[in-house]
């Protein structure tokens, strides 16, 4: 009879739909009931990103009812911007550039990577054109394997991790800062 009863919850267990685990990011767990920030956080990886957003004043934004899809950047990718680009903008004096710096990452919507991939496909350039909250035109790419996000100047930035579900929306880590025009 314990054979059965075991056989029975296996068969059952195996039937059930499988849900897919969020990435692990920066070292950490993001959690799906969690929002933007809370996950956020809580990524070694995206401490940079936490500062500018706490000095931009949007962490009240980026935990609100979205969705939101956002593109972070990591900390290697803050670090290569210009040397003290980082420190002038965190400046409270800044404030109004630092916003304008990290609202091209944020899309309204919850697209996820394979969402966006499939829309760069159907279109004969190979591109789908997005608008970022800040009005500040992003594109994506699939180039082989790989998702890629551009901004207004034609940088791209690889995106590393996808999908990183959130209570308010989805994350994708990209390697790079879009920066706007």
């Amino acid at each position: 009879m314990n054979r059965t009863r075991i056989t029975l919850a296996a068969l059952l267990l195996s039937a059930a739909p499988a849900m897919a685990e969020n990435p692990m990011v920066g070292g950490a767990p993001m959690m799906e009931t969690m929002n933007i920030v809370e996950n956020a956080v809580n990524s070694a990886d995206h401490t940079t990103l936490v500062a500018a957003v706490q000095a931009a004043g949007l962490v009240e934004t980026l935990q609100g009812p979205g969705p939101f899809t956002v593109f972070a950047p990591v900390n290697d990718a803050f670090a290569a911007l210009p040397a003290g680009t980082v420190d002038t903008l965190l400046m409270p004096e800044n404030k109004d550039m630092l916003v304008k710096g990290l609202t091209p990452h944020v899309v309204a919507g919850d697209l996820s990577g394979q969402e966006i991939a499939r829309r760069a496909r159907a279109f004969s350039d190979g591109f789908y054109h997005m608008q970022a909250v800040s009005g500040d035109a992003l594109s994506a790419q699939v180039r082989g394997r790989n998702l890629y996000i551009y901004d207004e100047s034609g940088q791209a930035g690889r995106i590393t991790i996808s999908d990183v579900n959130q209570s308010n929306g989805v994350i994708h880590v990209v390697d790079t800062v879009l920066v706007p025009k």
